[in-house]
């Protein structure tokens, strides 16, 4: 059972007056949060790079790739290191169970088998993603920099990258462009 003090599985949604560029009116979806740190994955914030081209770069056949997604940057650290945050299991080297039905795989057979059509229907690819040291999230949510909602699949799979902030914030209620931009300084 999840440690409640933790926020796994939850969606981090930039508060109006963040003002760190890396950050600004983000949607993360927080992929790991324990006592040492966070991991988490920027769900709006398209690239110029389409999924065929970072397969051809990775010398995979695509032929049987579904459409032409829109990679997506995940994050300031690493931007180098891929994710894939799908919907179904599946038998690939290294994948980290988020929630029922909810999976990051961070190895290459998964963009293998969504170039040959055999790979989830439902994903997001990144590149990069975001990092907290020890106390570092906490700290900065105790200074509103963030609020954080259970993660939507709707908005994470089925909505367009730029409504996703707003999405985000009415899962908890709120418009949060009524909100005061007062605080927000991570």
């Amino acid at each position: 059972m999840a440690d409640e003090r933790y926020l796994s599985n939850q969606f981090l949604v930039a508060m109006p007056g963040l003002e760190d560029s890396n950050f600004s009116h983000s949607v993360t979806l927080l992929c790991e949060h324990s006592e040492k740190g966070a991991l988490g994955l920027i769900i709006n914030r398209p690239t110029n790079l389409k999924l065929s081209d970072l397969l051809d770069q990775m010398g995979l056949e695509h032929g049987a790739l579904r459409g032409d997604p829109i990679v997506y940057w995940g994050g300031p650290v690493q931007p180098e290191r891929g994710f894939v945050v799908h919907d179904a299991p599946g038998d690939w080297e290294s994948t980290l169970q988020i929630d029922e039905g909810l999976y990051i795989t961070t190895s290459r057979d998964i963009l293998d088998a969504i170039a040959r059509g055999a790979g989830p229907s439902r994903y997001i690819v990144t590149l990069g993603y975001a990092g907290w040291g020890e106390g570092q999230l906490e700290s900065e949510i105790m200074n509103n920099a963030w609020l954080n909602t259970p993660v939507d699949r709707t908005v994470l799979f089925g909505m367009p990258a730029e409504e996703r902030w707003l999405a985000a914030t009415k899962l908890i209620g709120l418009d949060v462009r009524q909100l005061a931009s007062m605080a927000g300084h991570a």
